[in-house]
């Protein structure tokens, strides 16, 4: 059974950081290009960061871009996002995801791809 565990969420001041975690349990990690969504109040789910399977490519959103960082840790099957100079925009429920690497596709992936996702964990930007 595969699990998608995401933590490190909670409430920081605006311009403050945050280190998200994402772990898996019940798949081979390094055969999956992981990825971050977000999902605020009111808006669509957004794809934030993602990153291949080997960390070789990495790919960041606009809004996140120069202050969000992805990385992973295959031999720990973590995936991790440091978050800096947060903004109370990135308020919102942010949630870790999988694709199969061995699936042949564009990059970034497309939401379609990920195939395992976690709960999410909330992080909160007061002003």
């Amino acid at each position: 059974q595969v699990q998608v565990v995401e933590s490190g969420g909670g409430e920081v001041q605006a311009g403050g950081s945050l280190r998200l975690s994402c772990t898996t349990s019940g798949l081979k990690f390094d055969d999956y290009d992981m990825g971050w969504f977000r999902q605020a109040p009111g808006k669509e789910r957004e794809g934030i960061s993602s990153i291949t399977w080997g960390g070789g490519s990495t790919y960041y959103a606009d809004s996140v871009k120069g202050r969000f960082t992805i990385s992973r840790d295959n031999d720990k099957s973590t995936l991790y996002l440091q978050m800096n100079k947060l903004s109370p925009e990135d308020t919102a429920m942010y949630y870790c995801a999988a694709a199969d690497a061995r699936i042949g596709g564009v990059w970034p992936r497309t939401e379609d791809d990920y195939v395992y996702w976690g709960q999410g964990t909330q992080v909160t930007v007061s002003s």
